[in-house]
């Protein structure tokens, strides 16, 4: 089902297990310390940043990030080697943290109300590796839920992000970070991009 687990591949999916077990049966309180919190929330600590890439709020949630990672994460490290997919994995996370930050406070500036919003998952970091996949294979053909054809990842990839940003926008969708989304596969596009280039070329 899935091409061979590389190392860093391999260790973020058992650590990601390893701390839901902990968070969800054994240590709840781990919650209120993990997960991010809006920066101006005074729950908000600094190391969130990173450890809410690492928090799921349920086995659905989990397990179809861990699945989407296990497919795509594979091919961008054998690609990038292990320390440049680290660095993508974990920036593309930051980047879905402060857009989705960046979102909240657009939106308490606007009702002039306080917000007290959490956001976790791996979706941040993992649309970035999508994005970067997108990125060295655009024509690449995926097959996603529901669509019996497949699809281009170039194709693909705007049409994720355009939904993204509609439910953003509007608040539907779910109790969704779409922004987190959007931040994270711009993050992982154009890093993979960079890379790219002339000067940093990948080999």
């Amino acid at each position: 089902m899935f091409p061979l687990l590389t190392p860093i591949t391999r260790n973020i999916i058992i650590l990601n297990v390893i701390i839901y077990i902990l968070s969800n049966f054994i240590f709840p309180q781990m919650y209120d310390y993990l997960v991010a919190y809006f920066p101006l929330a005074p729950q908000f600590k600094s190391w969130q940043i990173i450890t809410h890439m690492f928090m799921h709020a349920g086995i659905m949630h989990i397990a179809f990030n861990m699945i989407t990672f296990a497919s795509f994460g594979p091919v961008l490290e054998n690609v990038l080697k292990e320390k440049k997919f680290l660095i993508l994995y974990f920036l593309s996370g930051l980047g879905a943290f402060v857009l989705h930050s960046l979102w909240l406070y657009f939106e308490m500036v606007s009702t002039q109300q306080i917000i007290d919003a959490r956001m976790l998952g791996a979706s941040g970091a993992i649309f970035g590796v999508i994005a970067g996949f997108t990125a060295l294979y655009p024509d690449a053909k995926m097959y996603i839920m529901f669509i019996p054809f497949p699809i281009k990842a170039k194709v693909l990839l705007p049409i994720a992000i355009i939904g993204s940003l509609y439910f953003g926008i509007t608040g539907g969708g779910g109790n969704v970070a779409h922004f987190a989304h959007i931040g994270g596969a711009v993050v992982g596009y154009f890093l993979v991009k960079y890379w790219g280039s002339n000067r940093y070329r990948i080999n």
